[in-house]
């Protein structure tokens, strides 16, 4: 939805600053600023009046004409600020104002919602904080409309969450986190959209075994992506997934820039309430905008000095380019095993980021079919990469707590058998004696200490020979 701005600056160098700043919003169509209160009263009832309505409340058509975002600065004149704001609101009730301030307190705050505007936005005027008013004030404004009965397409609802997520360097397995954080996130009943912006040598297509004809390269000229446009170019996969895959031809992905990404995230956070973004491991401007959006920025890496290396560097290149601070990045520990020298505390001492509490462990042979079939929705729920991938899901907000443990009941059922044989074991212990599976006292070692104690002598005769036994409780449970 392309967002309608009409300022109101009376200074003409905040009015420079105004339309500079304006300018770099990625869905944002402002008009020439206006110099008072009275250019801009007049402005609204021409724009009204020029669709065919005599008035505002009239019909859609004159709502529709009407910007989404008015912006009005505290020095406007004649009319003061907050009258000015009140008399907007009243007369065109389907216009989100915005009141640009050197006074953020929560006094001007309160005075300024009471005239009815939607959002302050403090002085000196800064990207971030402007963006953000605009875009709330414009779907709000969006809202209103389709309740006086405007454009249904412009339906903004809820803003989604946006996770991306990079590798350190190639191959640490920043698709395969992607593709199950997605998958989690939709078999909690969220509605996820899946981007994949390693526009040169993107695989989501390959791990999901989809054949597809358009891409997000496809989206990128478009100036107003509608919701019917965002539909033709969404793959729907049977999984429930929406995914947005990168073109075919690499060097195609140099037309999707970081004005198009923003663009094209933000039409997706307006339809999908979860949206996950697998930005590869070399950074272009495309991702780059996507990780100075995302509300979570993971990045992938695996326990060995290079990697480690490299998220070190990716870390201090977004901080360069003041793309992402270290504390903000949440690090996810990839191919984790208990003999590992480089443990998740080190790894959070040298990158300078957080560190998931859920680390993934190192068992490609559970992926390896899945992998070659590019089936990567049918790895099996008993497989510990799965459970970790969708532990992390849970740890990020994507599922609630239910849904994160699926699929672990059927992998319980391997440590409770080694339960039972510990049972077993125990069985060939004297009763009362408290020190762990052995023969009887009295007993002849290697021979049968009762009904069912087979494993029990077995186990036995290991412990009396001095070595631990095939079945040793006190030793770590590892799949074969």
């Amino acid at each position: 939805m392309t967002i309608r701005i009409l300022p109101a600056v009376g200074d003409p160098d905040a009015a420079r600053t105004v339309s500079a700043l304006l300018s770099q919003l990625p869905d944002a169509e402002p008009a020439p600023a206006v110099a008072d209160s009275t250019a801009l009263v007049d402005a609204l009832a021409a724009a009204a009046q020029g669709a065919g309505a005599p008035s505002p409340a009239g019909p859609a058509a004159a709502v529709e004409a009407l910007p989404e975002v008015v912006l009005v600065h505290e020095r406007i004149g004649p009319t003061p600020a907050l009258e000015l704001i009140r008399e907007v609101a009243l007369r065109f009730p389907a216009v989100g104002v915005v009141l640009i301030t050197a006074d953020a307190g929560p006094a001007l705050f309160s005075a300024a919602m009471d005239a009815g505007a939607r959002g302050i936005v403090g002085l000196p005027l800064g990207y971030d904080e402007l963006a953000a008013r605009v875009q709330a004030a414009a779907q709000w404004s969006a809202g209103v409309r389709v309740h006086l009965g405007g454009n249904p397409d412009a339906a903004p609802g809820p803003s989604g969450t946006l996770v991306t997520v990079t590798g350190a360097k190639g191959g640490v397995g920043t698709t395969v986190t992607a593709v199950h954080l997605a998958l989690a996130a939709r078999a909690a009943g969220r509605s996820v959209a899946l981007v994949d912006l390693d526009l040169q040598s993107g695989d989501v297509a390959s791990y999901l075994d989809v054949q597809f004809r358009r891409s997000v390269v496809d989206l990128a000229g478009i100036s107003d992506i509608s919701v019917r446009v965002l539909q033709d170019a969404v793959h729907d996969h049977h999984t429930g997934l929406g995914l947005l895959l990168a073109p075919e031809e690499g060097e195609r992905g140099e037309e999707v820039d970081d004005r198009a990404a923003r663009q094209i995230i933000g039409a997706l956070r307006s339809r999908y309430e979860v949206v996950l973004v697998d930005c590869g491991s070399q950074m272009q401007s495309a991702n780059a905008a996507a990780v100075e959006l995302a509300d979570v920025a993971l990045l992938v890496t695996t326990p060995d000095v290079v990697a480690v290396r490299a998220a070190k560097r990716q870390v201090r290149l977004w901080d360069r380019l003041q793309i992402r601070k270290a504390e903000e990045t949440t690090t996810v520990v990839n191919r984790l095993t208990r003999n590992t020298e480089i443990q998740p505390p080190l790894v959070a001492k040298a990158t300078g980021t957080q560190v998931a509490r859920t680390h993934v462990p190192a068992a490609f042979k559970e992926l390896q079919p899945c992998v070659d079939a590019g089936r990567m929705q049918d790895l099996d729920g008993r497989s510990t990469v799965k459970q970790a991938l969708w532990a992390l899901a849970g740890e990020l907000g994507l599922v609630d707590a239910p849904a994160a443990r699926q699929g672990r009941g059927s992998h319980r059922a391997r440590p409770s058998l080694t339960g039972r044989k510990r049972k077993a074991i125990a069985a060939g212990a004297a009763p009362g004696s408290g020190t762990g599976p052995g023969p009887a006292p009295g007993a002849v070692p290697g021979s049968a200490a009762g009904s069912g104690s087979r494993f029990g002598v077995r186990r036995g005769s290991a412990a009396a020979a001095g070595g631990p036994g095939p079945f040793d409780p006190a030793g770590p449970y590892e799949e074969g």
